[in-house]
């Protein structure tokens, strides 16, 4: 546990804001990240003023769920970097990822111009996350990324279109996540608070992907798994915050000898 609290970092924060031009704030920031506390993402997220912790409280999730790959080379991409149109705004995410990941290369895309975030293992991108053409050319350049965030427009259809463009090209184990669920439930995006079944929405569509998981149960004869159902090996809800995990979902069902028999037998469904 770290002995540094997050109130003492927002107050130092402050003080060097008035005190230091922005320069010498981002060597001791980039200093302060790598010495001290570059394990703890919650007091990273404070430092850069990301909303992944504070605004959000996804940053305890994130260090359950990346932990293991901080030390790794990663190849991280993040949809979204924050500032809406001015260019200078922004990047507080992309800086947090890159001292938690001291070995990783982060990049970011973002529909507006972000370029004055790039440094060194930060890279920025614009593009349209909904245009499966720019989603490959993009992979094509950085190479299979590792893990994917989703943060951008929130728009469900945005969503669910760069969930199946980029999730195939994660790399084998990769971590696809979405954040900011609850658009799902907003009309303004998309969403619906009344159908919560069958909407064309991002929960609506990783609700359906859940039961893939277990398509070796099913009791459906001559069933194709879908690229999904044989690479999703996990799923992790959290409030607005969701973790698909990337493998080989290849374990055996668990049917009976006379399940399976049933199946092999013909079906009578339909016919009169």
């Amino acid at each position: 546990m770290s002995i540094i609290s997050e109130a003492s970092v927002r107050r130092v924060g402050r003080l060097l804001k008035r005190t230091l031009p922005a320069r010498q704030r981002t060597f001791l920031k980039g200093l302060a990240g790598r010495c001290l506390f570059s394990r703890n993402l919650r007091l990273l997220a404070t430092m850069y003023g990301s909303d992944k912790w504070g605004q959000h409280w996804y940053a305890r999730h994130y260090e359950r769920h990346f932990s293991s790959l901080r030390r790794k080379p990663i190849v991280l991409l993040e949809i979204g970097i924050g500032g809406y149109d001015d260019p200078r705004a922004g990047g507080a995410s992309l800086r947090m990822w890159k001292h938690y990941f001291p070995r990783g290369r982060i990049h970011g895309v973002d529909i507006c111009d972000k370029s004055p975030q790039d440094e060194d293992r930060i890279r920025t991108f614009v593009g349209d996350q909904s245009d499966e053409k720019f989603l490959r050319q993009l992979i094509s350049e950085i190479g299979r990324p590792d893990i994917v965030i989703d943060d951008g427009s929130h728009i469900n259809s945005h969503m669910i279109k760069s969930f199946e463009v980029l999730f195939p090209l994660l790399a084998d184990d990769g971590i696809y996540v979405m954040e900011d669920t609850g658009s799902s439930y907003w009309p303004d995006f998309g969403g619906s608070s009344e159908d919560l079944t069958s909407a064309r929405t991002s929960m609506c569509m990783l609700k359906g992907l859940v039961d893939g998981l277990n398509h070796r149960e099913f009791m459906l004869r001559d069933y194709q798994p879908s690229y999904f159902d044989a690479h999703i090996v996990s799923m992790h809800f959290y409030h607005n915050l969701v973790f698909c995990y990337k493998g080989q979902n290849l374990e055996e069902g668990n049917r009976r000898p006379q399940d399976t028999d049933l199946l092999r037998r013909p079906s009578n469904r339909g016919t009169s």
